[in-house]
């Protein structure tokens, strides 16, 4: 199946906006046509980013693998360049190889764009990547936005302007003049501010010399564009103008640049209401966007009204200070670079400084603790919440490892356990090594440690830090962490061929988790003993304990453990020749899997269903879904790995068998190629896709295979909402989906469905 023709990328919304610089966008398709690496210099709120934004747009139908934006604006720990890039790029790092090598891998033989903007804060860790990807990819480009050159062998450097100026007697045709970039901005801007703007005979001369006046500098234009909702083009002019007069002596020479946009900075910050300074000059702790919670719990102090914060960042929204995006249903917020920047130093002069920071490692903290209490039993909300935060997280540890709070530091990274193991563990790693020492290591973190270990592959250093774990736990009387850590101790102890310590520690989980009842406990002695069975070969045992463990994590919401006990329970079907239960289950992990957006977790279920398909006969689909499952394994830093092995092998030698080793190489390279939604789509059966639902066994009858999964369910009594939850889709699909039996079938109820499930053919 070829590849579906579609364009990729990350551009916001904002590459396609107008941004003139018809020259400056020339010469980078000039320069890319010959250099690999091209970086856009200048000032601050020069627009650099737009500019880039707007070349990656036009560019990128030339890129089979599009173009991809890179905010490196808020890194602020250089170590961490490879893991935001990995990030845009929609990569994670999920085992022991380092985001760089996922990168350089995954490049190698792509054909993008990638754009990285605000280099200047860690340029030398972005050269160096940049450096790497070029050295690994021969086929990638590179667009770059900093105030100095990267010093990356092969770089071209484009100057960025300021917008073209209009004729300083502005008695060019009006038609002309609208076109001219600094008042196609200006006006693009206006209109936005105060819904109807436009350039005429009588506010030309006002427009043109306010652009004059503030350089051409878009942000500069922005902010007194702005001000048209209040004021006329001619008394913005006055205003700004006495403004730069005041403090230029009168002397109307051009100003360089920086202190031009300095004052205009000022001009908009001196015309907030006190409290809306306030606000605006603490809001620069924020290391990336935030919401108005994080507003209320840093910015507003205890002596404040908080129901004040939505009225004043809702008014430096709209007055351009404060940008606002909708991530996942919630409004969040964040600042221009150049903005942050002035405000530190507002921040400074007043002395806040060292509050604000305090305040924002006793927020994130707490903020951190508090979401992990039932994070687990809501991982799709938490996962939201943790990425949307994240930057503001790192800044926090950060902060604790500069002023070696590590308890609290320690914490927060045991906290985001979810987070790490899907979407960073080696920096989870790299945080826990600078916070653990001999004298300050929880019980939790160092459970962590171990289990990070494991997702890297290391059982003996897994060993080590379980070890800790169960000491430190058992100390100081966790019984429930101490069953955890003893039952995470029981895999990397088979796993590093240590079968009796593996008993032992079994014996000493299941006496402890005896006395207790809570879930924690039960799931995690439950997954241990599926282990130590599946390594003696008692399959009926894994069966039994994985079931058991499918209903317990089902009826708590932990998705996560639902996921790992349905593979446990496929991968005992398969052992023991039941290829139909084993599909069956494999793919309920699937879905569960990409309802969380598992990466590690999904390349396992495609490469489940491929052998599914192999043994099915469907040897194409088998090719193309073993492809994917490699592929999308590589994207995490990881291979295929655990019991699967031996069976993902067999089939993809009954594949080859099948098609011949060339065909077999193109369905293979084909899967590779499939996104991530299209494998996944296509394992489970799903319409839309060529051959989908030929990874299945068909259905008897009339209805489809999901038809009759939904008819089996109804005969049990569930509800529409239960069916859903059971099979992981929405209600709203259940409902289609019985409506369509009923018109398959020439019924009008569901206990016509029912009666027909159980009547005998």
């Amino acid at each position: 199946m070829a590849r579906p023709s579609h364009r990729v990328g990350n551009l916001p919304a904002e590459a396609t906006t107008f941004v003139g610089r018809r020259r400056e966008l020339s010469e980078i398709r000039t320069r890319l046509a010959t250099a690999r690496l091209v970086s856009l210099v200048g000032p601050g709120g020069v627009g650099k980013t737009r500019l880039s934004l707007r070349a990656g747009s036009d560019l990128a139908r030339g890129f089979s693998d599009g173009a991809w934006f890179v905010e490196l604006a808020e890194v602020r720990d250089p170590a961490l360049v490879p893991n935001a890039v990995s990030a845009a790029l929609d990569l994670r790092d999920q085992a022991s190889t380092s985001p760089m090598a996922i990168l350089a891998a995954y490049l190698k033989d792509r054909q993008l764009l990638l754009i990285l903007d605000n280099c200047e804060h860690v340029l030398r860790a972005a050269g160096q990547v940049v450096a790497e990807i070029l050295r690994a990819a021969p086929k990638v480009r590179v667009v770059a936005t900093s105030r100095e050159p990267l010093q990356v062998a092969g770089e071209q450097v484009v100057a960025v302007a300021p917008l073209e100026l209009p004729q300083e007697a502005g008695t060019e045709p009006l038609a002309q003049l609208r076109q001219n970039e600094a008042i196609a901005l200006f006006t693009e801007r206006a209109v936005a501010a105060s819904g109807s703007f436009e350039i005429t005979s009588a506010n030309r001369r006002a427009a043109v010399a306010l652009c004059r006046r503030l350089d051409g500098l878009p942000l500069a234009i922005e902010l007194a564009a702005v001000r048209t909702r209040v004021l006329s083009v001619e008394q913005i002019l006055v205003r700004l103008g006495d403004r730069f007069a005041l403090l230029t002596g009168g002397d109307r020479a051009a100003l360089p640049r920086h202190q031009t946009l300095r004052l205009a900075i000022d001009w908009s910050f001196d015309l907030l209401a006190e409290p809306e300074q306030v606000l605006m000059r603490r809001l620069c702790v924020f290391a990336s966007r935030f919401t108005l919670e994080d507003v209320e719990g840093v910015c507003i102090l205890d002596t404040e009204p908080s129901a004040a914060a939505l009225e004043l960042v809702a008014s430096l929204v709209d007055k351009s200070l404060v940008s606002k995006e909708d991530i996942h249903g919630t409004a969040c917020y964040r600042l221009h670079e150049t903005m942050r920047e002035y405000a530190g130093i507002k921040l400074r002069a007043a002395g806040e400084e060292e509050t604000l920071a305090r305040r924002y490692l006793e927020f994130y903290a707490k903020s951190a603790l508090r979401s992990a209490e039932d994070g687990r039993y809501r991982l799709i909300e938490w996962m939201q919440w943790a990425e949307l935060e994240i930057d503001n997280i790192r800044a926090a540890l950060q902060q604790c490892v500069v002023r070696e709070d590590r308890a609290r530091g320690l914490d927060i990274v045991a906290s985001l356990r979810y987070y790490w193991l899907t979407h960073g563990t080696t920096e989870a790693v790299g945080w826990l090594d600078q916070l653990l020492d001999s004298e300050v290591a929880s019980a939790s973190a160092l459970y962590l440690r171990g289990w990070l270990s494991l997702a890297q592959a290391d059982p003996p250093t897994a060993r080590q830090w379980l070890a800790r774990a169960i000491s430190t736990a058992r100390d100081e009387g966790q019984l429930v962490l101490l069953t955890e850590a003893l039952s995470m101790a029981v895999i990397a102890d088979h796993l590093a061929g240590d079968d009796a310590s593996a008993k032992l520690h079994l014996d000493e989980a299941e006496a402890v988790g005896a006395g207790l009842k809570t879930y924690p406990a039960m799931i995690e002695v439950l997954q241990a003993q599926a282990v130590h069975a599946m390594f003696d070969s008692d399959f009926e045992s894994v069966r039994a304990k994985s079931a058991e463990g499918v209903r317990l994590a089902r009826d708590a919401g932990d998705l996560y453990l639902l996921e790992a006990m349905l593979r446990s329970l496929a991968t005992a079907a398969m052992m023991s020749g039941d290829t139909a239960a084993a599909n069956s289950s494999f793919s309920d992990a699937l879905r569960v899997a990409r309802r969380v957006d598992n990466r590690l977790a999904q390349s396992y279920g495609l490469a489940a269903a491929g052998w599914y398909a192999a043994t099915s006969g469907h040897a194409r689909p088998a090719a193309q879904l073993l492809g994917g499952g490699e592929a999308l394994a590589r994207q995490t830093g990881a291979d295929i790995s655990g019991p699967s092995i031996p069976y993902v092998v067999k089939a993809r030698e009954a594949a080859v068998t099948e098609l011949g080793a060339v065909a077999f190489d193109a369905e293979f390279t084909a899967g590779k190629q499939l996104s991530r939604e299209e494998a996944v789509r296509l394992a489970l059966g799903e319409s839309g896709m060529e051959n989908a639902g030929a990874v299945d066994a068909p259905a008897a009858g009339p209805l489809a295979r999901r038809e009759m999964e939904v008819s089996k369910l109804i005969a049990e009594g569930l509800t529409n909402k239960q069916i859903g939850a059971q099979l992981f889709i929405s209600e709203r699909t259940v409902a289609s989906h019985v409506r369509s039996i009923m018109d398959k079938l020439g019924f009008n109820s569901r206990a016509q469905i029912a009666v027909w499930m159980t009547t005998p053919a």
